[in-house]
């Protein structure tokens, strides 16, 4: 069974040029460790929770839209090994951030229902 990282993260309204650019680059290299697909999401209806919501769980400020994005792996296994290459390769930690990543919230899930 396929296995999900899941992501949300506030980038400045400003930057979206720049996040694009560096999903584009980060793309081939999550291909190149198992990854199956890539999803980028711009927020553009993100509305306030009476409670929590997804710009209180990332902190964001004036300014800055909500990104919800995930990457689809053949199986947790892949996906742990996949990861760990990731972050040990240079062109990826070369890479600078478009957004204050300490503020990004992200997982793994495992799907239950795919329809």
């Amino acid at each position: 069974m396929a296995y999900v990282d899941g992501f949300v993260a506030a980038v400045p309204a400003a930057n979206k040029e720049s996040y694009l650019d560096h999903a584009r680059q980060a793309l081939p290299l999550f291909k190149e460790f198992g990854a199956l697909r890539m999803v980028e999401c711009w927020g553009n209806d993100v509305p306030d929770g009476k409670l929590t919501d997804f710009r209180g769980a990332v902190k964001a400020e004036p300014g800055e839209v909500v990104v919800f994005s995930w990457i689809e792996w053949p199986s947790k296994a892949v996906r742990d090994e996949g990861m760990r290459r990731m972050m040990e390769d240079a062109r990826m930690r070369d890479m600078q951030m478009p957004f204050d990543g300490k503020r990004m919230i992200y997982g793994g899930f495992e799907p239950i229902l795919d329809a």
